[in-house]
């Protein structure tokens, strides 16, 4: 439902291309097996391969749009809200965590179509924390207390939306997303040349009725059973990223599933042919 194919031009992975050996239940995929591309060519923190599953219809067949976000931990799922203003949110969240408005941390993508959602959350006297890429990763960090990260904010990827509404569903977490489709908001090079009634016909061409829809998590990822599966590459706040030892080579992984209820924090040892000396730690 979600691939690499188009977007980045890869040789795999299409957006409809069938996988598998084609017996037993149908399943619909999204994947991302580089998120935070810029993070991981520059070796930055938060870049990891994700994945979500779901039965076949579970996952929202995202258009490559831009996508206007928010995530928030399970404490004020249903009462933010993402047509609300930045700062009601924020009042609103500390409300439901109990933690002073100074003490929030709302993390934003770096970009110059945030600047006045930027000087908004200033305004109220919370921490703005500004990430270059990798907002999938931001977003599920918002459902775990502790990570130090309590709101996401903000346009990003469309696609990516639907990760992580998967993840923070399962989590129990808030997330909601509304389609962008005019380059004057999303103001981004992709979109130079681009015109706000060329999207709108794009959208319309792809099914999409109401370009305006606020979508919640269990929209856009539908099924009955959704799961979330996650490795870092490089070290972020859910992980750490891949180890390379003389003898091995060490992954972290999260696996969140609602089948069981659960999130599964992994710490997987590969070992190579002829390993002599693997380290507990």
């Amino acid at each position: 439902m979600i691939g690499e194919g188009e977007r980045d031009e890869a040789p795999m992975l299409y957006i409809g291309e069938e996988v598998g050996s084609g017996t037993g239940p149908g399943v619909d995929f999204a994947v991302d097996p580089c998120e935070g591309t810029n993070l991981c060519a520059n070796s930055q923190r938060g870049s990891m391969a994700v994945l979500a599953a779901s039965e076949t219809g579970g996952l929202f067949n995202a258009p490559d749009f831009y996508m206007k976000k928010l995530a928030a931990p399970p404490a004020a799922k249903g009462k933010v809200d993402i047509r609300k203003s930045a700062t009601e949110n924020i009042n609103i969240l500390s409300e439901c965590l109990g933690i002073a408005v100074s003490d929030l941390v709302i993390v934003v993508m770096d970009r110059s179509r945030h600047k006045d959602l930027i000087a908004e959350i200033r305004a109220t006297g919370a921490r703005v924390q500004p990430i270059s890429d990798g907002d999938v990763q931001a977003a599920i960090a918002c459902g775990f207390a502790g990570t130090g990260t309590h709101c996401l904010m903000g346009i990003g990827a469309a696609p990516e939306g639907v990760i992580s509404a998967a993840a923070l569903r399962a989590l129990g977490g808030h997330f909601q997303g509304q389609l962008v489709y005019d380059p004057a908001v999303a103001m981004t090079k992709e979109w130079e040349g681009l015109t706000r009634e060329g999207n709108l016909a794009r959208l319309a061409e792809m099914g999409i009725a109401d370009p305006d829809k606020v979508y919640e998590a269990h929209e856009l990822a539908s099924g009955e059973n959704v799961v979330f599966a996650g490795s870092g590459i490089t070290d972020g706040l859910l992980f750490n990223g891949v180890k390379f030892e003389r003898d091995c080579v060490r992954t972290s992984s999260l696996v969140i599933s609602t089948l069981d209820d659960s999130a599964r924090f992994t710490d997987t040892v590969h070992i190579k042919p002829g390993a002599q000396s693997i380290a507990l730690r």
